[in-house]
C-alpha cells in the first residue's frame, strides 16, 4: 500500500467539540424535480400496480378504540382472539351501530365510514368455545369423559370509543403534490380493509401480506420448515394516481403434521431415540396442535418431565351411584390411555408427552396423538441450506409472476368489500402501462488501457488482464479442509493469475491443519493453526489463502478476526466446488482489490471525467445497519459506513465498522466525542482517510448512500445521521460545510417492472421515473442487473436531499455507473457498490465475534452504553496494516 502523508497542519487535533460555534443546519425532505430523465433508449413497461377510483372523495374513516377485558376487568392478552369477539359483537349488537359495517386492525383500531351513533359503547360478548376437559386429572368417569367435549361460555367486555376522524380527501390532496398530515393515516385504513378480508378467508396475516392454508402453496425447505406463497397488498399514492400494489409473498411456517415428523425432520435424525428432548421443547413450546383423539386445538406449554409410561398422575374416580366420591388411582400418562380409555399406542410410550395446560396443572397428551396445526409461523434465522432452497424454490419467471397476481385479484373479490364500497373504491383488475427508459452501458477500462464494452449487464476477463494487477511475493496457504489439495489450488492459482496479469510467486509455505485440532472449537483451531504458521514463518506474508471446510463453515469468523485484528494479515478464504478458470478468476479478483489492486474502473472514471465530480472533491458514502437474528435482541447490531478514496475515484473505498445498540437502525457512531475532545466516531476516520489519498484536498461535496430504511424514518436520515456527519467534519475546525445529496436505497419493496411486450426480465439499466413514482417525493426505479432467473427486482432510490445539483439525468447515470465499479464480479449489481461493501463489511466484521463472548474481545476502549443502559460490547478495530484496505472484498 501506499505511503500516506500526515494529516495537514489544519486539521488541528486538539479541536473540542464545543468549540465549533455553527449549529447544523436541519433539512427537509426535497420535492421531486419538474423534469423527470429523459436519456437513453425508450422502452414500454407494465408493472404489478393497479389503479384505483375512488367515487366518493369526500367519505370520511371515523376511527374508534377498542378495549377488550374479561369479566373481572383484566385486559386480554394474545391478539388471536380479538378479531373473533368483534365478529360476535357485530353478530350481536348490529342494530346499534346504524348498519355500518366494520374495518377492525385485529388489535385496538376500529374503522368506519362517517360517524357511529354514539361516541360510546359498552357490551359483554360471550363466546362459546368446544373444549375438551383435562386428560388428567378430573373428576368423573373417565370413559365417559374420553367420548364427549363441552361447551365452556366465556364473557368479555368491550367498550369502543372514538378516537379520530381520517379524511379519505387527503388522499386526493397527496396525489396532487401537497404535504398531508395524514394520507398514511388514511392509506393504513384502506390496507387494513383489505387485511380483514384475508383474515375473514383464514389466511396467516403477516404485515401487509396474507398466506392462504393452501398445500398447493406450500414447499418443503427442510428442517421441519416450509415455505408459504401468498400475497403482498399496499395502497399507493403515485403520479399516475392511487394505485394498488400487488406482488407474491413468501413467509416460513413450521410444517404441519404430526408432531414426531417435525421432530425428526427439524433436528436432521433419523429415529427418535436420537432426539435432543431440550432442544425440542425450546423448539415445541407455543406452537398449538389438534389432538386425534379429540380433535381439539390447544397450546404446548411444555414436556413433561417423565416418558409416557412413567409420568403418574392422580385419577379420580366417582362412585357408581355418583353420590360419594370413588376411588383415586395413581396412574401413568400411558396406562390411562390404554387402559382407561382404550386408545392403541404404538411408541411414544418411552418419549415425553407434551403438556397442553397451565403451568401449576399440567395436562399431559402423548406426543404420537398430536399434529402441528398449519399457518404457524416460523422465526427463527433459517440456516444457508434453507435459504438457498427457499430462494430456489419461490422463484418466478416474470410471466408467471403476473399470473399470480392478476388471478389473486379476480379471485379475492375485492371490489365486494361492504367497506370499500361505501367508499366508492374501484380496483381496475389490469396491470398499469407506462414509458420506460433504458440507460447506455457504461464503458471499462481494463488492463493495457483496453476498453471493455458490457454486453447485458455483464463482462469476463478472458484473454483480458486486470487494469492494475498487483505482484503476490510472500504468500502462504493453510488448509482446515481435508478433503482439498492445496498443492493443487495454489498451483491453478498461479496460472490463471498469469492470464490476468497478477504475478504470483510460489508460496512460501503450504499448512495443513493438525488432525488432532480438528475436534476442537473454532476459536482455538484458528489460535493452534497461527501457532502452525509463527512456528514456520520469520516473518508475517503479505497474504494468506485459507481453504475452509464449506462455505458458512464457523471457522471463518475467528479467523478473519486474528488475521486482520492480532497480525493485519489479507487472507482469501474458499472452499472451491470445482477448480475451474473462472471460479479462480473471481478468487483473483477478490485477493487483487484486498491487495490494492485495481480490476476494472469505469472509463469515465479513468480520464477523470465523472460530471459532477471531476472537478470537486467529492467523497461517497455508503452506509448499512446488520441485525442479528431474529429473535436475538441481545445481539449487538453492527453498523459499517465506507467511504471512497482517490478522489476523483469512485472505485475505491474503506470501511469503518462499530457496534450499536440490538435492532437499532439509525448509526449512532458516525460522530463520537471522547471526554478528552478526541472524536472517536466513523466519519473523522474516512474524512482523514480521503484527506490522505486525495492529495491533501478535503471533500466539499459528499454524496450518502443509505441502505435499509423505511419511509417513516427519512426525516431521522436527515436530521440525525447528516446531523452527526456535520458535526464530525466541524469537529476538524472545518467552518465550511461541504453540500450534501442523500440518496435511500430500497431492496425490500414490491414494485416489480415487466417488459410490456417480452417474456423475459427488463434489460440492465431500465430507469423508471414517471407515472407509478410519488406524487411529490423525489424516488425512480431502476433495474441495473441482468436477471437471469426469476423476477428481477428494481432498486428503488429516494433522493431526500440534493445540494450538489444533479440533474435526474446526472443523478440516474451516477448511480447506474455506480453499480458497474463492484470489484467483486463481472456483473453489473442490483444496487450501487458502496452499498453493497457497507453490507459485506458489516457482515464480515459482525463475524468477529459470533463465537465466542463478546466481552473478551472488545478493545480496551471498552464498551458503548446504549439508551437503555445496556452495555454493547465494542467490536475490536483492524489492524493498521489492513485498516485502508478494501478487507471486506
Amino acid at each position: 500500500m501506499e505511503d500516506l502523508p500526515p494529516p495537514p497542519p489544519s486539521v488541528p487535533e486538539d479541536v473540542k467539540p464545543e468549540v465549533v460555534a455553527l449549529a447544523p443546519p436541519k433539512h427537509s425532505i426535497m420535492v421531486r424535480p419538474r423534469k423527470s430523465g429523459t436519456t437513453g433508449r425508450r422502452i414500454q413497461l407494465s408493472t404489478n400496480h393497479f389503479k384505483v377510483s375512488v367515487k366518493n372523495p369526500d367519505a370520511v374513516f371515523y376511527q374508534y378504540c377498542v378495549l377488550i377485558t374479561y369479566e373481572d376487568k383484566r385486559p386480554v392478552e394474545g391478539l388471536r382472539i380479538g378479531r373473533k369477539l368483534v365478529d360476535k359483537l357485530y353478530q350481536t349488537y348490529s342494530s346499534e351501530f346504524g348498519g355500518k359495517k366494520f374495518a377492525y386492525d385485529g388489535e385496538k383500531a376500529l374503522y368506519t365510514v362517517g360517524p357511529l351513533p354514539r361516541n360510546k359503547f359498552e357490551f359483554t360478548v360471550v363466546l362459546e368455545e368446544s373444549f375438551a376437559k383435562s386428560e388428567t386429572g378430573e373428576s368423573g368417569d373417565s370413559d365417559k369423559r374420553m367420548k364427549r367435549c363441552s361447551n365452556r361460555s366465556k364473557s368479555f367486555n368491550i367498550e369502543i370509543s372514538y378516537a379520530a376522524k381520517i379524511p379519505l380527501k387527503s388522499i386526493a390532496l397527496a396525489l396532487q403534490g401537497a404535504e398531508v398530515d395524514n394520507t398514511q393515516d388514511a392509506l393504513r385504513v384502506l390496507d387494513i380493509i383489505l387485511r380483514q378480508k384475508a383474515a375473514k378467508m383464514g389466511c396467516l396475516l403477516v404485515r401487509q401480506s396474507f398466506f392462504h392454508d393452501d398445500s398447493r402453496s406450500f414447499v418443503e425447505i427442510g428442517g421441519g420448515v416450509t415455505g408459504v406463497r401468498g400475497f403482498h397488498s399496499s395502497f399507493r399514492p403515485t403520479q399516475g394516481g392511487l394505485s394498488l400494489n400487488m406482488d407474491v409473498s413468501t413467509t416460513m411456517i413450521v410444517t404441519p403434521g404430526p408432531v414426531i415428523d417435525f421432530l425428526l425432520t427439524n433436528q436432521g435424525v433419523r429415529e427418535p431415540r436420537y432426539i435432543d428432548w431440550v432442544k425440542a421443547k425450546r423448539m415445541l413450546k407455543n406452537l398449538r396442535i389438534t389432538t386425534r383423539h379429540r380433535n381439539m386445538e390447544c397450546k404446548i406449554t411444555g414436556l413433561s418431565e417423565n416418558t409416557c409410561n412413567n409420568q403418574y398422575f392422580t385419577l379420580r374416580r366417582k362412585s357408581h351411584d355418583g353420590t360419594t366420591e370413588g376411588e383415586t388411582l395413581e396412574v401413568t400418562v400411558y396406562e390411562y390411555f390404554v387402559k382407561h380409555c382404550g386408545i392403541e399406542l404404538t411408541y411414544s410410550q418411552n418419549m415425553p408427552c407434551l403438556d397442553i395446560g397451565k403451568p401449576k396443572r399440567p395436562t399431559y397428551v402423548p406426543i404420537e396423538l398430536c399434529s402441528l396445526v398449519s399457518l404457524q409461523r416460523y422465526t427463527k434465522a433459517l440456516s444457508s441450506l434453507q435459504r438457498a432452497s427457499l430462494v430456489e424454490k419461490s422463484r418466478q419467471k416474470p410471466q408467471e409472476r403476473i399470473k399470480s397476481v392478476t388471478d389473486a385479484l379476480q379471485n379475492y373479490n375485492y371490489g365486494e368489500d361492504p367497506v370499500l364500497a361505501e367508499c366508492g373504491i374501484f380496483i381496475e383488475k389490469q396491470l398499469i402501462q407506462m414509458d420506460g427508459r433504458i440507460l447506455e452501458t457504461p464503458k471499462l477500462k481494463v488492463g493495457n488501457s483496453e476498453d471493455m464494452m458490457p454486453f447485458k449487464g455483464r463482462w469476463n476477463f478472458k484473454g483480458k488482464s486486470f487494469l492494475n494487477p498487483t505482484h503476490i511475493k510472500s504468500w502462504l496457504a493453510v488448509n482446515f479442509s481435508g478433503r482439498c489439495d492445496i498443492s493443487q489450488i495454489s498451483r491453478e492459482l498461479i496460472n490463471v493469475g498469469k492470464k490476468t496479469g497478477i504475478h504470483i510467486e510460489r508460496p512460501i509455505n503450504l499448512i495443513e491443519e493438525d488432525p488432532r485440532a480438528e475436534r476442537l472449537g473454532p476459536v482455538a483451531r484458528v489460535d493452534k493453526m497461527f501457532e502452525q504458521i509463527q512456528a514456520k514463518l520469520q516473518e508475517p506474508p503479505e497474504f494468506i489463502l485459507c481453504v475452509i471446510p464449506k462455505k458458512g463453515s464457523d471457522i471463518y469468523g475467528p479467523w478473519k478476526k486474528k488475521a486482520l485484528v492480532d497480525f493485519g494479515i489479507p487472507t482469501q478464504c474458499i472452499s472451491p466446488p470445482k477448480l475451474t478458470d473462472p471460479y479462480l478468476t473471481n478468487i483473483l479478483m477478490k485477493i487483487n482489490t484486498k491487495l490494492g489492486g485495481i480490476n476494472s474502473l469505469l472509463a469515465l472514471e479513468h480520464s477523470s471525467c465523472v460530471p459532477l465530480i471531476k472537478d470537486t472533491p467529492t467523497m461517497i458514502l455508503g452506509m448499512d445497519v446488520s441485525h442479528g437474528s431474529p429473535g436475538r435482541s441481545d445481539v449487538p447490531s453492527v453498523a459499517a459506513v465506507v467511504g471512497s478514496r482517490n478522489w476523483p475515484l469512485i472505485s475505491r473505498y474503506r470501511a469503518a465498522v462499530r457496534t450499536q445498540s440490538p435492532k437499532v437502525e439509525m448509526i449512532d457512531g458516525l460522530y463520537k466525542p471522547l471526554p478528552n475532545g478526541d472524536d472517536d466516531g466513523i466519519i473523522r476516520e474516512l474524512l482523514l482517510d480521503f484527506y490522505k489519498t486525495s492529495k491533501g484536498r478535503k471533500p466539499t461535496q459528499i454524496i450518502i448512500f443509505r441502505d435499509g430504511v423505511s419511509e417513516s424514518q427519512f426525516n431521522q436520515v436527515l436530521n440525525i445521521e447528516l446531523e452527526q456527519i456535520v458535526k464530525a467534519y466541524q469537529h476538524l475546525g472545518e467552518k465550511d460545510v461541504p453540500k450534501f445529496t442523500v440518496i435511500i436505497a430500497q431492496k425490500n419493496h414490491h414494485t416489480k417492472l415487466f417488459q410490456a411486450n417480452s417474456p423475459d426480465n427488463v434489460p440492465p439499466g431500465t430507469v423508471c421515473d414517471t407515472k407509478i413514482v410519488h406524487p411529490r417525493i423525489y424516488d425512480f426505479y431502476m433495474c441495473s442487473q441482468a436477471g437471469m432467473i426469476g423476477t428481477s427486482r428494481p432498486a428503488h432510490y429516494h433522493v431526500l436531499l440534493d445540494e450538489i445539483g444533479f440533474s435526474p439525468d446526472d443523478m440516474q447515470n451516477l448511480i447506474h455507473s455506480l453499480s458497474y465499479v463492484y470489484q467483486r464480479s463481472c456483473t453489473a449489481i442490483s444496487i450501487v457498490a458502496p452499498i453493497c461493501y457497507a453490507h459485506l463489511a458489516a457482515a464480515q466484521v459482525g463475524q468477529f465475534t459470533r463465537y465466542e463472548d463478546l466481552s473478551e474481545t472488545s478493545s480496551a476502549k471498552g464498551s458503548v452504553t446504549t439508551s437503555e443502559s445496556i452495555p454493547v460490547p465494542e467490536l475490536p478495530r483492524l489492524n493498521h496494516k489492513v485498516e485502508g484496505s478494501m478487507f471486506f472484498c
